[in-house]
């Protein structure tokens, strides 16, 4: 394998990596409406400030969201909008395993 593909595949990882958690595709969801602040998204999540700065510089560095600084507060809003994309995919593909469990049963 090439290098460069092996780049590309090692930098795909860490995007997905970056959505692997419920909280981080909370703040996707959310994000795909309208920008937020992090208080907005702690209280939305149910976690303290912290742990929500955390995912949110996890998703940062993965290029997923960028924030702008509006007086005291941080805003998010989503860099990238195609990862909907991934998202929807993700929903069908749950939505498939799903209809194939329940038909095997029966």
């Amino acid at each position: 394998m090439e290098k460069t593909d092996m780049a590309r595949f090692e930098a795909q990882a860490r995007i997905i990596k970056a959505l692997a958690h419920p909280t981080r595709l909370l703040i996707v969801d959310e994000l795909s409406r309208r920008s937020r602040c992090v208080c907005e998204l702690t209280g939305m999540a149910g976690i303290d400030p912290s742990t929500m700065s955390k995912h949110l510089a996890v998703m940062k560095a993965a290029g997923i969201v960028r924030d702008e600084k509006k007086g005291l507060q941080v805003h998010y809003h989503l860099k990238t909008p195609c990862i909907l994309r991934i998202l929807d995919c993700a929903l069908s593909a749950t939505r498939s395993s799903t209809r194939e469990t329940a038909a095997a049963i029966w």
